[in-house]
């Protein structure tokens, strides 16, 4: 269980939280709270997502569940440094897309004292860790795995299991594309 911890001595310092987890576990909807509880301590925030991510809103990160909050959209990694101008918080969703630059940039942030939330998939639909997502891990002070439940048994789940043919590793999509599946279930599917 992921415990916020804060810097008794008022001086901030930065960090690197981590929420992982597979498509519809609500990694999202973990984010948009803890960005709400840091609005009501009136602290600064920006919330980042890449520009492929279009599903819900342009302009603003929405769950599954249709909780919102406003968002920069990114082509790279780097621009979340240029558009970065000295928020307390820095989030990021779905950090599955960026490329590897996000790693040094997340390091850059938490070393300039910001506290940084990222989201994103752990695995991608072939059950393989996706992305920077696994250096993301590594460097974290803090990981946050959530599962989903899975449709086929109830379980839990943590595999984002591809209903369509496409083949290719990033391809957008919600329940027309993909759905939670526990480890069982998932293999029987790959079969």
């Amino acid at each position: 269980m992921f415990l916020e911890q804060f810097n008794q001595e008022n001086a901030q310092q930065g960090w690197i939280e981590v929420i992982c987890g597979s498509m519809f576990s609500g990694k999202t909807e973990e984010l948009i709270r803890r960005l709400r509880r840091a609005e009501f301590a009136k602290q600064s925030i920006v919330l980042f997502k890449p520009i492929i991510d279009d599903r819900y809103a342009t302009e603003a990160v929405v769950s599954h569940q249709g909780q919102s909050w406003l968002a920069k959209r990114v082509i790279s990694a780097k621009e979340i440094l240029e558009n970065w101008q000295g928020e307390q918080i820095v989030a990021i969703d779905e950090a599955q897309f960026f490329d590897t630059d996000i790693i040094p940039v997340c390091n850059e942030l938490a070393s300039k004292g910001a506290r940084v939330i990222i989201a994103g998939l752990d695995m991608d639909y072939k059950g393989l860790p996706f992305g920077p997502m696994p250096h993301l891990m590594a460097i974290a002070e803090f990981i946050t795995k959530v599962h989903a439940v899975c449709v086929s048994c109830g379980q839990l789940a943590q595999f984002s299991h591809r209903i369509v043919a496409q083949t290719e590793q990033v391809l957008v999509g919600a329940v027309e594309k993909y759905k939670p599946l526990c480890r069982a279930c998932y293999l029987k599917a790959k079969q």
